[in-house]
């Protein structure tokens, strides 16, 4: 397998849950890693613990926020020089069933989890195709393949941002981009959990977010020649 050292990745969303396993993980893999969040605390303090491990980065964005994204890379420019790994991490899920969604709030699954991942999208391929090359992950979720009731925002999201993921691979694998999607199902994160329910008290069967950042890295790390383009994680054994 390749090594990432020397490499310049970008993680949105990366100051918490399976984008901060990601970003610690790139890390020790060799790589350089920026990293953004919405608030300044949550950036600089992500930004203070994983210094240890790497060459590390950070700045806020709003990732639904074209504007925020190409300040992000523009700053990303400024700070590492080049761009070879994207990925599209940050991403939130507001559930309740669509006849009691305001517009507003449908908005909010869909500007954050496919709008964002477009906009980084698009500004990474600038940088990647005039350079040679580079790799978009997408994390997405099984709830791409698998509707709920309530999750009606964050399913068409989701749904959106595997079509949006399979057509980038088509549109650009001839200019040496990479791309895959990677389909968890429940992680152990604060958004894990039913709609409308507690959280369970044992969450031990659920996938640990710095295995979500295994299979990243393992993605990767394959040889130029293959491209894995999608990746789903299950629980091994999850609650009956």
């Amino acid at each position: 397998m390749d090594s990432l050292r020397g490499k310049y990745a970008l993680v949105t969303g990366g100051t918490r849950g399976i984008g901060r396993a990601i970003a610690e993980r790139l890390l020790h893999d060799g790589a350089a890693v920026a990293i953004c969040g919405r608030s300044q605390v949550s950036v600089d303090q992500a930004v203070a613990e994983m210094r240890s491990f790497g060459r590390i980065f950070g700045t806020v964005a709003d990732i639904s926020r074209f504007d925020d994204v190409r300040a992000l890379f523009a700053a990303t420019d400024t700070e590492f020089g080049r761009l070879d790994i994207l990925v599209n991490n940050a991403g939130q899920g507001l559930f309740k069933k669509l006849g009691d969604m305001t517009p507003e709030e449908w908005h909010l699954n869909i500007d954050l989890n496919l709008n964002g991942a477009f906009y980084c999208a698009h500004e990474a391929l600038a940088r990647f195709v005039p350079s040679g090359g580079g790799f978009i992950v997408n994390i997405s979720s099984l709830a791409a393949r698998n509707p709920f009731s309530g999750g009606a925002a964050y399913n068409a999201s989701k749904f959106g941002l595997n079509g949006f993921t399979e057509a980038l691979m088509l549109d650009h694998r001839h200019d040496n981009v990479r791309v895959c999607s990677i389909m968890p199902g429940s992680v152990d994160t604060g958004f894990s959990g039913t709609p409308g329910k507690p959280r369970a008290a044992d969450t031990s069967w659920m996938i640990a977010p710095e295995d979500v950042a295994e299979t990243v890295s393992m993605v990767l790390r394959m040889p130029a020649r293959t491209m894995v383009s999608r990746v789903e994680i299950r629980p091994s054994r999850p609650a009956k």
